[in-house]
C-alpha cells in the first residue's frame, strides 16, 4: 500500500508561521500485483497461467483497429517467474490499448481450453474501451484493455463510516437514473449525470445509494453483434476491476475511470455513501458453448467450477460458476474488493448470489468457506458494509444464517411478509410484527443484530412497488421469451383491474397501500432499502424482470417527481424522521422489557381493544407501541403504530399504558396529502379515552411529545 499526501485546495497553509498548520491529508493507493502496472519509463505487465506455453502481449494504436501494431512474446526463461508471466515494456503510454494472448493445451476434458488466436481481456484490467468486434477468421474481439494511472485529486476525501443502523440504502441503475430525456441533465445515463442529481438524493435523505453492477460487463453480443435483448442491468461480467465505460461521457480510453471518482467524490461530500452490486458468482464467458476472451483462455479450470467431462457447473443461472473458493480466484476477488475501496473510495458491496461463495472447489456448500470468512475479516475492509444476496440459483438459501456478524443479509422473508400482510393475507400478523421489530428469529440465533437485516419491500428484480398494486400478473412479453421469464410468485393485487385504471376509488386504494409499504419499511427495525423511482410511483407496466430493458419502461422518468409530489413528499417526511429518531434504529434486538417498572417496554403488542395481543385472531390489525427504555439518546421518542390491513374500516383503542403520553399524528395513510404525515410529527393530538378509527387497509402512526 502506497501513501502520498495532498493538501486540498480548500485548506490554505496558514500565513502565521506562528500559528499550527494544517495537517496534510493522507490519500492511500492500493497498487494491484497483476495487470498493467505503471512505472517510470514504461509499463510493467504481469498475468497468472499455470499451463499456459506461451503469453504474449498484443499493442494497439486505436480502440477500432481489430488488429495489434505490436505482439511482444514474454520469454518463459527470463519473463516467467513461478506461474507469472512478467515482462517490462519500455516507453509505453498511459492510455495503451492491449490484450493478452495465451498458447497452450485445448483439452475441455482436462479443464483446458486455450485458445493461441483468441485476444484475451486482462483480468486486472483497470479499464476497457471499444467494443466487441465481429471478425470474419472466427477470432473474438472482446474490448480493449487500458493502461491506467490511478493517480486522482481526491480533495481530502474519506469513507464516511456511517454506521450500517443510521444507513437508507437507495437501489439505483447508474444509466437508467438520468437517461431518459426527461432527466434534464448535461451529461444523461452517465457518472457525472449522477452528480447533477444529487440534490434531489440529498433532498429525498437517503444516506446511501447501492449501484447495480458497474464492473465491466458486455454491451453486445460476444460475437460483435447486435443482441435483441440488450443487457441493461449488468449482470454479466467481464472485467472486474474496471467501471464499466458505458457510463462514461464521451469516448476517451479510460474517461470513465476519472468520472466515476468524480462521483464518488462529489456523493461523499453530500454525506452520501456507495455501495456496489457486485457479481463474483459467474461471469459473461457463459458455458462450453460460449466464447473464450478473458479467464477460459488463461486457466480455465481455476477459474471456473467444473464437472468431470469438462462442463460447467452452474450454480448461478448463468451457464458457468466462478471458482470462487480456489486460491487463486479468491486472492483476486481479494485484490478487486480493496481497489475499489482504496482507489475507488467505495463504502461497501453487495454480493450477488452470495450463497455462491459457501461452496467449495467442487460446488459443495460449506460452514465457514475461506473466502466468505476472509472478506469479513480482511483488515483492509473493515470500514466497508458487506451485504450478502443469502442465496443462489441452485437451491441454496441461507437468509439468517450467512457467515458471521460482518455480513449483512438481504431480507427476503421480510419483503414477502410485508406484501402478503397489507395485501390481506390470514395469518400474517405474527410475521409482520417479528419484521417491523427487527426478524430477531433470523438474525439473533447467529448472533446478529437487527441492522443486519437490510429491509426491502422491493428491488431491481420484481415489480416496482406502484406495479406490485396494480398488477397480480407479470406481463414480459417484450423480454422476448413469451413471458417465461420473471418470478411467478409476486404476492401482489390489483385491487380490481389489472394495469392502469380511471377509477378513483382503485386508484387511491393503490397510493394507500404504497405509503403502507413505505411507511412499514422506514418505521422498521433494521436497514431499509428503497428502489429508485419508487418514491415518485415508478412503473414498468407490469414487467417484473426488466433485465433487457434499455429503454423508458427501465429509466427514471423525471416527470413523476412534479406529478407525483405528494408521494415524494411522503418518503422525504419518513426519511427524516427515522434519521433523527433512534427509536426506529436500535442497535439490539428489542425485548419487551422496560428499563425502569414505570417506563414503557421497549416493544409491545396490542389487538383493536387496546389489550394484550391474541396473535391467533383471524384480525388482520394490531398495535405496535415502541418505547425508548434501553435507549441513551435524548431525541428518542415513543412511537406507537397501528396498522390496519383489512377490507373494511376498524376502531383501535389506544393501549392504557399509552395514556399517559401526550401522542401526536404523524402518518395517516388513509388522508389525503398533506394530511397523510406531519414532518416532525406535528399533526393533531390523539384524545385518549376516544376510539381511533382506522379505514381500511390503512396505517396510522403517533409520537410521544
Amino acid at each position: 500500500m502506497t501513501r502520498t499526501s495532498q493538501t486540498p485546495t480548500s485548506r490554505k497553509p496558514s500565513a502565521d508561521p506562528l500559528m499550527p498548520q494544517p495537517k496534510p491529508i493522507l490519500q492511500f493507493n492500493y497498487p494491484l500485483p497483476y495487470g498493467a502496472v505503471v512505472r517510470d519509463g514504461g509499463v510493467q505487465f504481469a498475468i497468472y497461467s499455470k499451463s499456459a506455453t506461451s503469453m504474449r502481449v498484443l499493442l494497439y494504436n486505436r480502440v477500432t483497429d481489430s488488429e495489434p501494431s505490436r505482439s511482444i512474446e514474454f520469454d518463459p526463461q527470463t519473463d516467467r517467474w513461478g506461474d507469472i508471466w512478467s515482462i517490462f515494456v519500455p516507453e509505453l503510454p498511459i492510455g495503451s490499448l492491449y490484450h493478452f494472448q495465451a498458447d497452450g493445451p485445448f483439452a475441455p476434458e482436462q479443464g483446458h481450453r486455450f485458445d493461441g488466436h483468441a485476444r484475451l481481456i486482462d483480468p486486472y484490467a483497470r479499464a476497457l474501451a471499444g467494443k466487441f468486434q465481429p471478425g470474419q477468421d472466427g477470432i473474438v474481439r472482446p474490448p480493449k484493455c487500458v493502461v491506467v494511472d490511478d493517480h486522482f485529486d481526491w480533495q481530502g476525501d474519506r469513507h464516511l463510516k456511517r454506521p450500517l443502523s443510521e444507513t437508507i440504502i437507495y437501489e439505483m441503475h447508474v444509466r437508467g437514473f438520468t437517461k431518459s430525456s426527461t432527466s434534464d441533465v448535461d451529461h444523461p445515463g452517465t457518472y457525472l449525470g449522477v452528480i447533477e442529481k444529487i440534490p434531489y438524493l440529498k433532498s429525498l435523505g437517503v444516506t446511501a445509494v447501492e449501484l447495480m453492477p458497474v464492473h465491466e460487463f458486455p454491451t453486445e453480443e460476444s460475437n460483435g453483434s447486435k443482441s435483441e435483448r440488450p443487457n441493461y442491468w449488468g449482470y454479466d461480467p467481464m472485467a472486474f476491476f474496471a467501471p464499466h465505460r458505458g457510463y462514461a461521457y464521451g469516448n476517451k480510453p479510460g474517461a470513465q475511470v476519472r468520472q466515476f471518482k468524480e462521483m464518488v467524490r462529489e456523493l461523499h461530500a453530500a454525506g452520501i455513501e456507495v455501495i456496489l452490486d457486485v457479481v463474483f458468482n459467474h461471469t459473461s464467458e457463459g458455458n462450453e458453448h460460449g466464447p473464450t476472451f478473458t479467464f477460459k483462455g488463461l486457466e480455465n479450470s481455476v477459474y471456473y467450477m467444473l464437472n468431470q467431462d469438462g462442463s460447467y457447473k452452474n450454480y448461478s443461472g448463468c451457464g458457468n460458476t466462478v471458482n470462487s473458493n480456489h486460491p487463486i480466484a479468491r486472492e483476486m476477488i481479494f485484490h478487486c474488493l480493496r481497489h475499489w475501496v482504496y482507489n475507488y473510495h467505495i463504502d461497501g458491496f453487495r454480493f450477488d448470489l452470495a450463497s455462491i461463495l459457501h461452496r467449495n472447489r467442487h460446488g459443495d456448500l460449506v460452514p465457514n468457506p475461506p473466502l466468505v470468512e476472509y472478506i469479513a475479516e480482511d483488515p483492509m475492509l473493515a470500514d466497508t458494509k458487506i451485504i450478502a444476496e443469502a442465496w443462489d440459483a441452485a437451491g441454496a438459501y441461507q437468509v439468517g444464517s450467512f457467515a458471521n456478524h460482518r455480513w449483512a443479509e438481504w431480507n427476503g422473508a421480510y419483503r414477502d411478509n410485508i406484501r402478503r400482510y397489507w395485501r390481506g393475507d390470514n395469518g400474517m400478523t405474527g410475521a409482520m410484527a417479528t419484521r417491523l421489530s427487527g426478524s430477531s428469529d433470523l438474525y439473533q440465533p447467529s448472533g446478529k443484530n437487527p441492522y443486519h437485516s437490510i429491509n426491502f419491500v422491493t428491488s431491481h428484480d420484481g415489480y416496482t412497488l406502484n406495479d406490485l398494486v396494480s398488477y397480480e400478473r407479470k406481463h414480459n412479453m417484450a423480454n422476448g421469451e413469451e413471458n417465461r421469464d420473471g418470478d411467478n410468485n409476486n404476492y401482489s393485487s390489483n385491487y380490481g383491474i389489472e394495469g392502469p385504471t380511471r377509477r378513483v376509488a382503485i386508484q387511491e386504494l393503490r397510493v394507500r397501500q404504497v405509503k403502507n409499504m413505505l411507511a412499514t419499511l422506514l418505521l422498521s427495525q433494521g436497514t431499509p432499502m428503497i428502489v429508485s423511482g419508487d418514491e415518485v410511483l415508478r412503473t414498468q407496466r407490469g414487467n417484473n424482470n426488466a433485465y433487457c430493458q434499455d429503454n423508458a419502461t427501465s429509466w427514471f422518468d423525471w416527470r413523476l417527481v412534479s406529478r407525483n409530489t405528494e408521494m415524494l413528499r411522503f418518503v422525504e417526511a419518513l426519511t427524516a424522521f427515522r434519521v433523527h429518531q433512534p427509536t426506529l434504529r436500535r442497535e439490539a434486538f428489542l425485548t419487551g422489557t422496560a428499563e425502569r417498572p414505570n417506563d414503557l417496554p421497549d416493544v409491545s403488542w396490542y389487538g383493536t381493544d387496546g389489550e394484550v395481543i391474541d396473535w391467533q385472531s383471524a384480525y388482520h390489525s394490531m398495535t405496535c407501541l415502541l418505547g425508548t427504555s434501553w435507549l441513551r439518546d435524548r431525541n428518542a421518542r415513543c412511537v406507537m403504530i397501528l396498522m390496519h390491513a383489512g377490507g373494511s374500516p376498524q376502531n383501535f383503542m389506544a393501549p392504557p399504558a399509552a395514556e399517559k403520553f401526550k401522542w401526536r399524528l404523524f402518518i395517516d395513510t388513509a388522508k389525503p396529502s398533506p394530511k397523510d404525515i406531519y414532518p416532525g410529527a406535528t399533526g393533531p393530538v390523539l384524545i385518549n379515552g376516544e376510539p381511533i378509527e382506522l379505514d381500511h387497509h390503512s396505517l396510522r402512526c403517533y409520537v410521544a411529545v
